[in-house]
């Protein structure tokens, strides 16, 4: 199978990119600013997993024009793509009152619209070829979480935006789910979590544990193989308890 995951270069995107390296999958990961951990993500591959291709592209999933630009690359280069993983986001940690302008857009504009774009550009050849997979990341913030006020409305936004494509194209053999992340260590919750709220999640979580990656992408890989061919519309959380816990 072919993969193409946006955010591939860090945390998550990273875990699923190696994860499918490693079940023998050809994968395209796309990354916004930095190349340096796109080349090391590259530099594993080629040492790991040398008969499998692994293609970086940079990608700001926000921009229309980039995404059908690089989504057609990625398509040419590695002779189709059977599954498109959404994952690249952004976040911005305001209360509401003080949310600027900006930094709602670049939320939105990151994680909803362009989780829209890329799913856009791959339903074509997906419909082409009778079979494809959506999985959007969304997170436990969809339900509401104070002073994240454009995160939770974008993450929110992408359920409607998963189950529409589900009701829309579940009958030309693609699926469309959101994988909903507990409290895992990366990038983003080392730089925008306080200490505080890190103990919280730990103490509810019914496990007291953060979750590991690989436990993560090994439910996205579920999600994209013929396993999970009846799995749409669907949320699937992976938190340990910890969603319904608090």
């Amino acid at each position: 199978m072919r993969l193409f995951i946006t955010g591939g270069s860090r945390g998550i995107g990273r875990a699923i990119v190696e994860a499918g390296l490693a079940a023998g999958h050809d994968v395209a990961f796309t990354y916004r600013v930095r190349e340096d951990a796109a080349d090391q993500v590259l530099a594993w591959a080629r040492e790991r997993h040398p008969d499998r291709r692994c293609l970086a592209f940079p990608l700001d999933v926000g921009d229309a024009e980039a995404v059908e630009r690089v989504g057609e690359t990625a398509l040419e280069e590695l002779g189709g793509v059977e599954a498109a993983i959404c994952n690249a986001g952004a976040v911005q940690n305001q209360l509401a009152v003080q949310m600027a302008d900006a930094d709602w857009d670049e939320v939105i504009r990151t994680n909803l619209t362009g989780s829209f774009y890329v799913a856009r550009h791959f339903l074509m050849p997906f419909l082409a070829a009778g079979r494809g997979r959506l999985v959007f990341l969304g997170s436990v913030a969809q339900h509401g979480l104070t002073g994240q006020v454009a995160y939770a409305a974008s993450k929110a936004g992408l359920l409607g935006l998963a189950r529409t494509l589900a009701k829309e194209y579940g009958h030309k053999g693609i699926t469309s789910n959101v994988v909903v992340p507990g409290f895992f260590e990366t990038d983003m919750t080392r730089e925008a979590m306080a200490s505080t709220h890190q103990a919280f999640w730990l103490e509810h979580c019914p496990m007291h544990r953060m979750g590991k990656l690989d436990e993560l992408a090994q439910v996205v890989l579920f999600l994209v193989s013929d396993a999970a061919s009846f799995v749409n519309g669907q949320a699937v959380s992976v938190t340990g308890g910890l969603d319904w816990a608090v």
